[in-house]
């Protein structure tokens, strides 16, 4: 993979510099050697290793990665991580490692290891990415110097934003994924009854994810007195978007219009004039799917502020790696003002 950059990477390279971004389910994993240039992707199951050292060392340890990295050495790092990062220990909420940032920079031998939030990651990457990289599903025009929202749905739900500044930008280190779920129509309303069974709190992230996806399916078989088939996210999804299963079609539009509800709120609550980017794991794969969804409609549902929002424009993330460039951005920064 080869990136345009911001002019923030271009501080002085000594040697390669790694790049990775965790998730709960894959550590994808690059090395940056140049400004701008980004090569070597190798995605590692998370679940085949015990610790993110251990998946970390495999990666520097593929003969490609090493033989890059060959005299030179790769002295510093940044990791995107799906988790709060708010000291020194970090313990992933949808994986079982935990670790030490310190600790792990001595082992891997890095003399700088910046480890941040995947989603203050991906929000710090969103001035970066060319047209190429996003695609527009309504709305008008981003609005210069305007804040800007991103959420994004996968093994969780991220959510954070982008604040300009005559320092430059400062990604927000949100936790919006947990707010409390709002049902809009009588269908969410029996969605929700349906989770309170299994949850005390049903938060966004419930619904909004791979597993939220099983559960408004098994929520809308009951309603619908249809047999529950015990089906996984993917199956619904490739179901859906083949046309073979009303059920699963059903499932995907809840989703995608529940989902258009939280972004609207990310919108009015940030004042994201700027535009709101989704991203994460499931809505890029839905393609077209989503663009004909209830998920604009329901973004600008917002009564008195429908005007507002129907100018706000919603960006589909099409990046294949796009932490990348935000982590990339991150340690550039951090290397500069040491």
């Amino acid at each position: 993979m080869t990136a345009p950059l911001s002019s923030a990477s271009s501080s002085t390279f000594a040697g390669p510099r790694l790049l990775a971004d965790v998730g709960g389910t894959n550590a994808r994993f690059a090395l940056e050697t140049a400004p701008g240039t980004i090569v070597l992707v190798h995605v590692l199951a998370c679940a085949a290793y015990p610790t993110l050292a251990a998946a970390l060392q495999a990666y520097l340890a593929l003969p490609d990665v090493a033989a890059a990295a060959a005299g030179q050495g790769i002295r510093h790092g940044a990791i995107a991580i799906a988790n709060p990062v708010t000291g020194d220990l970090v313990r992933m909420t949808n994986h079982h490692w935990e670790f030490s940032i310190e600790a792990l920079r001595r082992e891997c031998g890095f003399e700088v290891l910046a480890v941040v939030n995947d989603f203050t990651a991906l929000a710090r990457s969103l001035p970066l990415l060319s047209d190429a990289q996003k695609l527009q599903v309504g709305g008008g025009a981003p609005l210069a110097g305007a804040p800007l929202g991103l959420i994004g749905a996968g093994t969780g739900l991220g959510v954070s934003g982008l604040i300009p500044s005559a320092a430059g930008w400062t990604a927000l280190l949100s936790e919006g994924g947990h707010v409390s779920f709002p049902p809009m129509d009588e269908t969410e309303i029996a969605i929700l009854r349906f989770a309170w069974r299994e949850f005390e709190h049903v938060s966004a992230e419930r619904l909004l994810s791979g597993v939220g996806i099983e559960l408004i399916y098994r929520a809308l078989a009951e309603q619908r007195g249809e047999a529950d088939e015990a089906l996984p996210a993917p199956e619904i999804a490739r179901r859906a978007l083949a046309g073979e299963c009303a059920l699963c079609d059903a499932v995907i539009e809840a989703f995608c219009t529940m989902l258009g509800t939280i972004a609207g709120n990310l919108g009015v609550t940030l004042g994201a004039q700027g535009g709101i980017y989704i991203g994460g794991g499931i809505v890029p794969r839905l393609g077209e799917r989503f663009a004909r969804s209830g998920f604009r409609a329901r973004f600008e549902a917002k009564g008195r502020f429908r005007a507002y929002l129907a100018a706000v424009p919603t960006f589909v993330i099409t990046a294949e790696y796009p932490a990348f460039l935000g982590v990339s951005a991150i340690l550039a920064e951090r290397l500069a003002a040491a």
